[in-house]
């Protein structure tokens, strides 16, 4: 049994934050009602990776990946019948996942107002990149702006060259996974209460809040009054030789902060005269930009000639942090992640065999499964909608 069976949600999300949003909760056995324009379906089937060939609509890697196990409807939702069947629709399902804004619900009778007043069980989850209550200048936010809005930008990188700009964060859709990841718990929250209430509930999710809440202890240390406030980017500079390292495979990183990890680090390198020069408690209380820059001459040095996954493991068993910097193909040839069948093999009726990842925690009774890949654009309009017409529950 799924952990979310005989949960409907009803999707209308056309970004990256609504879809996975609305696959976490599927590959966790809620049934998924995509709704997708009819003239070319939502935005994410044209964003890349994409295969050379086949159908546009298709040839996406990141919406087989957002998609799996849903059903796809297409409703003109610009016109009054397509709004009509969307209502008839929400007589039947348990959540909305919505990533649209304020004037697209109000557009589609689904402002939070009516939708209490219509379908008072229902649970509305909508993402946006400042919340319902956007201002006009916050319309166009993208991901991007998000991440910088946010303040993360501070960290990227850490110890920043000042003269050059703040990079744009880990991977493409940062503020969206991690948005929608809060929206899906939240989605199952609301679900439990409403076992109790009987009522729904709207979830107004912002994502530039969600990423305020990953910051990390500097942002703690100044709320709590344990560090000066400061809006300038080297108050998150943490200091210390942490940094990446090219390998001679590829790229590791260091994280060194205490007492321990210099001694591991000693054990590591067969204690080489040059480390006699610092104290063993400097990286605490004498963590100086000459001492830093040697330390990082030396480990770069030492570590174009070694393999980073053995350097790697070597390191973490004296406990030192050292991690490899994976790639896609060093991740599906991880030992570990092989052993907790992290991913999942599906086969696309366009693309053909996929590997998909799954997710990062295992539910002994309710796992989360992928028993279906992302539909094709309409596939399942007609036997929903006839469904619907049935007055099927």
């Amino acid at each position: 049994m799924s952990a979310l069976q005989g949960i409907r949600v009803l999707e209308l999300a056309e970004q990256v934050s609504g879809e996975y949003c609305g696959k976490l909760l599927s590959d966790f056995g809620a049934e998924i009602i995509k709704i997708e324009r009819p003239d070319g379906g939502s935005p994410t089937r044209y964003l890349g990776p994409v295969a050379e060939a086949g159908d546009d609509a298709e040839r996406s890697g990141l919406f087989a990946y957002l998609n799996t196990n849903k059903h796809s409807v297409t409703l003109d939702l610009t016109s009054a019948d397509g709004v009509q069947t969307l209502h008839k629709l929400l007589d039947k399902v348990d959540v909305v996942v919505a990533d649209q804004r304020l004037d697209w619900l109000q557009a589609a009778g689904l402002e939070p107002e009516a939708v209490a007043a219509r379908w008072p069980a229902l649970v509305l989850c909508c993402i946006t990149p400042f919340g319902l209550q956007e201002t006009p200048a916050e319309l166009a936010a993208t991901d991007l702006t998000v991440f910088h809005s946010s303040g993360w930008g501070f960290h990227t990188p850490s110890a920043p060259d000042l003269s050059r700009p703040p990079l744009k964060g880990a991977g493409r859709f940062m503020a969206s996974y991690e948005a929608a990841l809060d929206a899906a718990l939240c989605v199952v929250a609301a679900l439990c209460e409403r076992q109790t209430s009987q009522q729904g509930q709207l979830i107004d999710i912002s994502m530039q809040a969600v990423l305020v809440t990953r910051t990390d202890y500097v942002m703690g240390q100044m709320v709590a009054g344990d560090m000066p406030v400061s809006d300038e980017r080297t108050a998150f500079d943490l200091a210390g030789p942490a940094a990446i390292y090219a390998t001679a495979d590829g790229f590791v990183y260091i994280w060194m902060s205490a007492p321990a990890h210099w001694q591991a680090l000693g054990t590591l390198l067969g204690n080489p005269e040059w480390m006699n020069d610092f104290p063993g408690d400097w990286l605490e209380k004498g963590c100086t930009p000459e001492r830093v820059e040697v330390v990082r001459g030396h480990l770069a040095t030492w570590l174009a000639g070694e393999e980073k996954a053995a350097i790697s493991a070597a390191a973490q068993k004296l406990g030192l942090i050292m991690v490899p910097v994976n790639n896609a193909g060093d991740l599906q040839a991880c030992e570990q992640f092989i052993y907790r069948q992290y991913f999942a093999e599906v086969e696309h009726p366009r693309l053909g065999k996929l590997v998909h990842p799954t997710v990062p925690y295992r539910m002994s009774e309710t796992p989360a499964s992928i028993h279906s890949p992302a539909p094709l654009l309409g596939q399942h309009t007609a036997t929903t909608l006839a469904a619907l017409a049935g007055g099927e529950q």
